[in-house]
């Protein structure tokens, strides 16, 4: 850290030359500003009435004297200490001559606090850096006549109807736009959309660059930044500080997402126009891309895209995070130890309010995304490497910025220790720790279903008409209880000529021995006899196979609705089915599955009940599932357990064991319940459970 510079009779140090005063928009209560560039590395410093007033004086060349002079000069009441408030600014910003040796070692001092290792370097750089592609400022401003059109009213008119007529096709068409769509999700689609992606941010970089030249500032720069290898174009547009008008830096930092738009406008309205084909295709490509990169991403103030600078413009809240982020620093640090230190900037309660709330949620959608980046940097490199990335991911963008917020309550533990606040604070966290470490609970909870523990399904055995209904629905009924009574009269006819056929076959071979026409005929006859004997017999069978009976003693249930004596009954439908007993089926994760034994007590709990039903468990699969035998489960059918249907079956998506357990209390169940079962387990805590899935994720990954 850089020291104080002392006042006392000192010289003012030497402003560098190469500086330039610009004059800046009014603040937001009417104070005039200025804007201070520095030309060698493009950055500008926005000064207050006072700074300015205080640079304009700098000639007078000691600090009292400057003070003096503002104070005589102007309304503004200041002393030496603000002056040197001023030095140590234009210091910090290294915007002043180095004269002597303290002034030469302060700046090698804040060289070295700059340098970092090998290591931290090749981090840093792996995370984000910049790639300068091209001096664009020439070529700019030859291209800005044949573009300036571009920006006419004439022109935002003309798309604004585009666009209108577009949306209108697109709603007309809208079943072919969602396919489309969804087409799209394939390798050429994907393709597809870089290309258009890329397409568009060209021409994003392209409208802020002429949109800023348009208005007299220079474009040094453009090329390719690298978020975490993710490349993403960029242009300097730094100069834009220079513009007084608010309107014109809005116009600059809206520029690119106003050109995407305009873009997607009419890429829309040329999908809308344009038969299907590769014209089509391409406008739809483009369109979509243009509207989600703009709409989703562009617009989000929470990164430091168009949205975050157009945000600053609009509210003319310069370096928004920062300054949000030490106030909800500031606010977290008060609501949790209440030290009253001072506000980091006096602002307007309401004005106060709304940056802290900005900050928690930058923080929070930051986390996010830093968790989902994290996750997308594990699964696209080599495992070992991808863990590697993810642990890195993890620390630099989540607990680097937690470990250094709980560094700055390390410096001020004495006044924590003191502050009645932190006792509440403390106590509340130490509650949390006893949350998480004690063991308080050993129920383990798994998604369960109660059903017969056998189940016979009843049909016709073949077409026939329901003659009679023997059983009702849940009725209990013993084995070999006629359930239903069916007639086939196609069968009762046959049945009844095939009993005079036998009938006449018996008696010409009765007569055989005084009919010399049924002896040659003897052998014939007797087959014949044979034959129609069989038929008989097995037609008498089909029809005793019509006289439905109860194989087993049981519950009836599932009975078709509406039957009615005298309706033919196909062949292929279940009349009615038998269940017997039940049987408790539950489904545990593999983290929970350690922690429950056969003999365990446990409780089912059916879906829409409120009372439970003792249960134990009676045996455990030390198998995983393949595939779900039970749909009511699955989350498809509205179960709990994640499962996806695949080649007809059901896999389960995550890794899970079926455990069997029994009811205390006698009887039977005539319904499927789905619902969930609570187990007595062995207790963990929840700290200790998480550490155990931690370990397994890397035992798994790294022993791969």
């Amino acid at each position: 850290m850089m020291g104080a510079i002392a006042a006392g009779d000192m010289a003012l140090p030497q402003l560098r030359d190469e500086l330039t005063l610009h004059p800046g928009a009014a603040a937001p209560d009417g104070a005039p500003t200025w804007t201070l560039h520095d030309p060698l590395r493009n950055q500008f410093y926005r000064l207050t009435w006072a700074a300015f007033e205080v640079l304009s004086r700098w000639h007078l060349g000691a600090p009292q004297a400057v003070a003096d002079a503002v104070s005589l000069e102007t309304t503004l009441d200041m002393d030496e200490d603000d002056v040197m408030g001023v030095v140590e600014f234009l210091a910090r910003g290294q915007l002043l001559k180095p004269a002597t040796a303290a002034d030469n070692a302060r700046l090698l001092a804040m060289r070295d606090a700059m340098k970092s290792s090998w290591a931290t370097w090749l981090l840093h750089h792996y995370l984000f850096f910049r790639v300068p592609l091209v001096r664009p400022d020439a070529l700019l401003s030859q291209m800005l006549p044949w573009v300036a059109w571009l920006g006419s009213r004439r022109f935002r008119l003309v798309t604004i109807v585009a666009l209108l007529i577009g949306l209108v096709l697109v709603g007309r068409q809208w079943e072919s736009f969602a396919t489309t769509f969804v087409d799209h999700f394939s390798l050429t689609g994907l393709a597809a959309f870089g290309i258009a992606l890329g397409l568009a941010k060209i021409i994003h970089e392209l409208g802020h660059a002429l949109v800023a030249k348009s208005f007299g500032c220079r474009v040094p720069t453009m090329g390719a930044a690298f978020l975490v290898m993710m490349p993403v174009l960029y242009t300097d547009v730094n100069e834009a500080w220079k513009l007084t008008d608010r309107r014109q830096k809005l116009l600059v930092g809206g520029a690119g997402i106003i050109a995407e738009l305009t873009l997607a406008a009419w890429a829309t309205l040329a999908w809308g126009l344009l038969p299907d084909g590769t014209a089509r295709a391409m406008a739809f490509t483009l369109a979509a891309t243009t509207w989600i990169s703009s709409l989703a991403i562009n617009l989000s103030p929470f990164m430091r895209f168009d949205g975050y600078f157009l945000a600053m413009d609009a509210l003319d809240v310069p370096n928004l995070h920062p300054r949000s982020f030490a106030l909800a620093r500031w606010h977290l640090r008060e609501v949790l130890f209440k030290l009253g230190e001072p506000v980091p900037e006096h602002l307007p309660p309401r004005t106060r309010l709304g940056l802290i709330a900005f900050g928690w949620a930058v923080w929070i959608y930051r986390l996010t995304l830093f968790l989902g980046i994290a996750a997308l940097v594990y699964h696209f490199f080599i495992k070992i490497v991808g863990v590697f990335l993810f642990a890195v991911e993890i620390g630099w963008f989540v607990f680097k910025p937690i470990a250094a917020e709980m560094a700055e309550w390390t410096k001020r533990w004495e006044a924590v220790k003191l502050s009645r606040r932190s006792r509440l604070t403390f106590g509340l966290l130490a509650g949390l720790v006893l949350l998480a470490v004690v063991p308080w609970s050993g129920r383990v909870s798994a998604p369960a279903i109660l059903k017969a523990a056998e189940h016979v399904q009843l049909y016709a055995p073949s077409p026939a008409i329901l003659a009679g209904l023997e059983v009702a629905e849940g009725q209990a009924v013993a084995a070999g209880t006629v359930l239903a009574r069916l007639e086939n009269p196609d069968l009762a006819a046959r049945l009844e000529q095939t009993g005079r056929r036998i009938g006449v076959l018996k008696y010409e071979l009765s007569s055989i021995g005084v009919d010399d026409t049924f002896r040659s005929r003897a052998q014939s006859i007797a087959k014949e006899l044979e034959t129609a004997l069989a038929e008989q017999a097995g037609l008498s069978a089909e029809i005793r196979r019509l006289g439905l009976t109860a194989s087993m003693d049981g519950i009836v249930t599932d009975l078709t609705p509406n039957l009615q004596p005298g309706q033919w009954i196909n062949g292929k439908e279940s009349l009615l089915a038998l269940r017997q007993g039940s049987v408790l089926e539950a489904y545990v994760t593999e983290e929970d599955l350690p922690r429950i034994v056969t003999g365990a007590r446990a409780s089912f709990i059916p879906e829409g009940a409120a009372n439970a039903r003792a249960a134990t468990i009676t045996t455990i699969d030390r198998m995983a599932v393949k595939s779900m035998t039970e749909p009511a489960l699955a989350v498809p059918f509205g179960g709990a357990i994640p499962a996806r249907i695949d080649r007809q079956s059901l896999i389960p998506d995550v890794s899970i064991y079926r455990v069997r357990l029994s009811l205390n209390e006698t009887g039977e169940t005539s319904v499927i319940q789905r619902g969930k079962v609570h187990i007595e387990g062995e207790r963990r805590s929840a700290l200790g459970r998480a550490l155990r899935a931690v370990a397994a994720v890397l035992i798994r990954e790294w022993g791969a």
